[in-house]
């Protein structure tokens, strides 16, 4: 799913294009043939429904900004701090380069749109070497609020919509102090973005870095960059999409797109980070909500309010579980695996040579 063009120049040539044929505007054709001028009228149309169905907009007392006015102990405030957290002149810096800090931004006020993104402009930087820094920041939709904790400075068993920067391969360094390594289809390059929703109950196991429990993710290079990254979440007809700009192109890259997401209204939105015996500069520049308008029938605005959200939760969770299980598979099952694999396939073609060699033996007494 495309995401939407800004009035900034944030705007990759990719929604560019988007935005080029939902307008309807078309190159000129030469062919006359009747089936191709329909297929090109049918192909606008559909674009110009597309554009139409989906409005904007956006909620200033749901975003954070320069200059920041917005931020502090105040009640009038819309933001709080909490922690370590401070803010500057250029961003809201969460956790500075030191050891064992965290700090939390958290809006005052919840949350009641139906439909929304989010795009989060955020720098992370320090003077680690690679996988020598840590810990990350985390993106937050959920219930509780000012709450510290080991998750990227919130608290475990959250309820709601967590999307993690992870920085911090912590699995992959305790594999390697046990003499182990990835299989080539489950290694990670990190810094690594992924999301996971939580009802109250689910943990966060931070020594598998959220394998367990994730939605999906994307390998995000953020780290020490020049130019600007950022994260753009976006909740629409209960589907969670995920992108990211972080090579200074102005253009999304999809990390993951999950239908099936149900996320209560009324949830605060937040941003929070942690550091350990590593650290990192976890720099918020800013936060934009925009609410989405988007047309339903009366049909699935009966359909969505007899099946009222309550409690967050994914559809189908155990399909999106399947690989996670198949990672379980040691290093010695794989091989034994393949062993046992490679023993049968033998044992078959001494059998089938056996078979062979007593019918052609056979054949060959018939002429005598």
């Amino acid at each position: 799913m495309a995401a939407a063009c800004r009035s900034s120049s944030h705007c990759g040539e990719s929604n560019s294009a988007f935005r080029f044929i939902s307008r309807g505007k078309t190159m000129p054709f030469k062919s006359h043939g009747t089936l191709a001028l329909l297929l090109l009228l049918t192909l606008s149309l559909c674009f110009a429904d597309d554009d139409h169905e989906m409005e904007e907009f956006l909620k200033r007392e749901y975003s954070l900004s320069k200059p920041y006015q917005g931020v502090g102990s105040a009640s009038s405030s819309h933001w709080e701090l909490m922690g370590d957290a401070m803010v500057t002149t250029e961003q809201v810096r969460l956790t500075p380069d030191m050891q064992s800090r965290q700090g939390a931004v958290w809006s005052r006020m919840p949350c009641h749109l139906k439909d929304w993104e989010m795009q989060v402009h955020f720098k992370i930087h320090g003077k680690g070497k690679k996988n020598l820094n840590g810990d990350g920041l985390a993106i937050w939709y959920t219930k509780e609020r000012m709450q510290k904790g080991p998750v990227f400075g919130n608290m475990d068993n959250f309820t709601g919509l967590g999307v993690f920067v992870d920085t911090y391969p912590n699995e992959e360094k305790q594999l390697a102090a046990q003499k182990k390594r990835y299989t080539p289809r489950t290694q990670r390059i990190f810094p690594f973005v992924l999301a996971m929703v939580g009802n109250g109950s689910i943990s966060y196991d931070h020594e598998r870095d959220g394998r367990p429990t994730e939605l999906g993710g994307c390998n995000a290079m953020v780290r020490n960059l020049k130019h600007d990254t950022f994260l753009f979440i976006r909740y629409i007809r209960r589907r969670l999409t995920v992108m990211i700009d972080i090579d200074g192109q102005h253009e999304w890259r999809d990390c993951l797109d999950i239908p099936g997401v149900r996320l209560p209204e009324g949830f605060y939105f937040g941003a929070t980070s942690i550091t350990g015996d590593l650290s990192d500069n976890h720099d918020i520049i800013s936060l934009k909500l925009y609410q989405l308008t988007v047309l339903r029938s009366k049909k699935e605005e009966e359909e969505e309010e007899e099946d009222k959200i309550t409690i967050p939760s994914v559809d189908n969770i155990h399909l999106l579980r399947l690989d996670q299980v198949e990672e379980k598979m040691s290093g010695l099952a794989i091989f034994f695996t393949v062993l046992f694999s490679m023993l049968g396939c033998i044992f078959l073609i001494v059998i089938g040579l056996v078979v062979y060699s007593h019918w052609n033996e056979n054949r060959r007494k018939r002429f005598y």
